[in-house]
């Protein structure tokens, strides 16, 4: 079996940071952490640890973002597979090594192994999607998916009707939880760190596989526990708005045609303009005061709008 090396990112990971590195050393696999510069006892937790669990701890000054933190550490790796994974995804016992098996069997360049929710079942919508199209994401922005949540263009980009139970070809793995063969990794020159600091960084990088004709599986004996968003969810309500809407016109910017940017930006404003107006109307985000989600979602215009006098 070839040799694996896992990165993971951390940033404010204190709290997940223990399991998820004590469940990796019952595997043969290199540990390489990337520490963005976190500023709660992340680091000192790895450190403890690192005397008893084999480990690379690299640490970096500032807060570089997932990406940016990934190709560090891939730099640092040695393995023929990298095994990309979230501090809070939690590997079941064997859940490498049968990633890296189903890797091989099929043939694949990445893969994705099972993530499960809170109950223990596959996090449908989540563990894989397609890639996104203009249709998709439209109908994120403007509420659609939200107010019809099992409408047919939703229900296929987030592969809800797949059998989760199967191994078979996806394209688009969560990267909290993506396997790539070193070839793969630099036939695509790895992860476009201007996905900063977060989100459609993974999505990206399974689009330029896919340009090239590589095949990404789904290895639903790879079990992983996944709590998902430890870090996104210390951002505030603003900078989560901002960076996800700017980074999906970036990949928008990237991989669609002008007219479908200007389509989705146009879009992506008509969706903020709703969400103020529902705002206005008491339908506020959880735990967020009116005044400040209108103000977010003034954000998103003006950061949307940036984007296309840059470009």
């Amino acid at each position: 079996m070839p040799s694996c090396s896992t990165i993971v990112v951390t940033y404010n990971s204190g709290e997940s940071i223990v399991q998820c590195l004590q469940a990796l050393a019952h595997e043969d696999c290199e540990i390489v952490v990337v520490d963005n510069a976190s500023q709660d006892e992340t680091v000192a937790k790895v450190e403890s640890l690192g005397e008893g669990i084999p480990l690379q701890l690299l640490r970096i000054s500032r807060n570089l973002g997932f990406a940016a933190g990934v190709n560090h550490g891939v730099r640092a790796a040695t393995g023929d597979v990298l095994l990309i994974l979230n501090p809070d995804a939690i590997a079941e016992p064997g859940a490498v090594s049968e990633l890296m098996r189903c890797m091989e069997a099929q043939s694949a360049s990445a893969a994705g192994g099972a993530l499960l929710n809170a109950g223990g079942d596959p996090d449908r919508g989540f563990a894989f999607r397609r890639l996104p199209t203009l249709a998709s994401l439209l109908c994120e922005v403007m509420l659609v998916n939200q107010l019809w949540p099992s409408n047919p263009i939703n229900r296929r980009y987030r592969c809800l009707d797949a059998d989760y139970s199967k191994v078979q070809p996806v394209e688009q793995p969560a990267g909290a939880c993506l396997a790539i063969t070193r070839e793969a990794w630099e036939a695509v020159g790895g992860m476009d760190a201007q996905f900063a600091p977060v989100w459609f960084e993974d999505v990206e990088l399974c689009k330029r596989l896919r340009n090239l004709g590589r095949k990404i599986v789904y290895c639903p004996a790879a079990r992983f526990s996944h709590a998902g968003g430890h870090s996104v969810g210390k951002l505030s309500f603003r900078d989560r708005q901002v960076f996800w809407y700017a980074n999906m016109l970036r990949y928008a910017g990237k991989h669609f045609p002008a007219s479908n940017v200007l389509t989705l930006r146009a879009g992506i404003t008509a969706g903020m303009l709703l969400r103020s107006l529902a705002a206005l109307l008491g339908a506020m985000p959880k735990d967020v005061p009116r005044g400040k989600a209108i103000a977010a979602y003034r954000e998103v215009i003006k950061a949307v709008w940036a984007r296309s006098s840059q470009s």
